[in-house]
């Protein structure tokens, strides 16, 4: 649900959307102290915001100014709602779109996996870039955090994408300009790389480390919209013995990212690598990390070679069917497919 839909003050409505609040699910885990100093207002005012949001929630969270332990609860009509008004991101290959439902889902994680050179990283950087198309041009309007566990973030790609996204929206104005009135809010590639935060981590510990260091940096960033790791896999495949607390591990990761994804209404992405599994009398590729990872995510997508022609194919999802779309990796990004470029060489 949108703060806009709050029955409050203009001016605090205001206030609220220029501090970066834009859903009631932001105001969630929020004290009035800490709404107070963001909004640079008094408590017993963001007292009143927060009763006012909670009670829009279902349940009145805040009695006697003390938090209560247990959240409100949600109506399934205001769940749908909020799915059916939700902005995606887009991965911009219209194919691949249609069978996402729009494009890659806020408040869900989302798992793509595949061989190497199949394009995981270049999809990544697509979204880091298309995340950030302004609400003028149908975009979120956010920012982007990537971290890189295998070094595979490439920065002069990066402003390739960029600079290919920058010309669509300029073409998409002009398109615009000649019908109806322009959209407001063109970017400058180099304005894309400003809104990427870049963290590279170099074993477990450290990607823990980050991973538990996300919920302040966002709290403090509270544009950012999507959190992309590349990949999740790596460092968790390499001398580890414990398989037992590797489960673990894994497991405290993907809590508290689906807990991140559904507290500031964005979207994680987790790539993954492959593996072979012996199944039905010989060995195939399958997704990295055994069958109780698969559990860690809402969507899976697996991205695969079929001849020339890469294709992506939603392998697990609670709302979207399965079914395969072909995709490109081409100079300006991920596009549709075209029969005549498919392994182009990127740079």
């Amino acid at each position: 649900m949108e703060i806009s839909t709050l029955p409050i003050s203009a001016s605090q409505r205001g206030k609220l959307l220029s501090a970066g609040y834009t859903s009631l699910s932001s105001l969630s885990s929020l004290s009035p102290s800490g709404l107070a100093q963001d909004l640079k207002i008094s408590e017993t005012e963001a007292l009143e915001i927060l009763k006012v949001a909670s009670q829009r929630n279902g349940l009145n969270k805040f009695e006697n100014g003390s938090r209560a332990i247990v959240n409100g609860a949600q109506t399934a009509w205001d769940m749908l709602h909020e799915e059916e008004s939700s902005i995606r991101i887009t991965t911009s290959c219209s194919d691949l779109d249609e069978i996402l439902g729009g494009g890659i889902s806020p408040k869900e994680v989302t798992e793509i996996g595949g061989v190497p050179g199949i394009g995981k990283t270049q999809l990544a950087i697509q979204l880091a870039v298309n995340v950030q198309i302004p609400a003028d041009y149908g975009g979120l309007g956010g920012k982007a955090i990537y971290i890189d566990t295998e070094g595979s973030f490439m920065v002069e790609r990066a402003l390739q994408i960029a600079e290919a996204c920058a010309q669509d929206m300029l073409e998409y104005n002009s398109l615009l300009r000649k019908n109806f009135k322009p959209c407001q809010g063109n970017k400058e590639p180099k304005e894309f790389l400003d809104n990427i935060f870049y963290f590279r981590v170099c074993t477990y510990t450290e990607q823990i480390a980050v991973i538990n260091y996300l919920e302040k940096f966002i709290f403090e960033h509270k544009d950012v919209k999507v959190v992309i790791i590349d990949s999740i896999t790596f460092h968790f495949r390499q001398d580890f013995e414990d398989m037992a607390l590797r489960t673990r591990l894994l497991g405290g990761m993907a809590l508290k990212l689906m807990k991140l994804a559904k507290k500031f209404n964005l979207a994680v992405v987790l790539l993954n690598q492959v593996t072979t599994k012996f199944m039905d009398g010989s060995f195939q590729l399958t997704l990295a990390l055994g069958d109780s990872w698969a559990h860690a995510s809402t969507n899976r997508i697996i991205l695969y070679w079929n001849g020339n022609e890469r294709y992506a194919y939603i392998d697990k999802s609670p709302s979207l069917r399965s079914a395969s779309a072909s995709y490109s990796v081409t100079g300006k990004g991920i596009r549709n497919s075209a029969s005549n470029c498919k392994r182009v060489k990127l740079m």
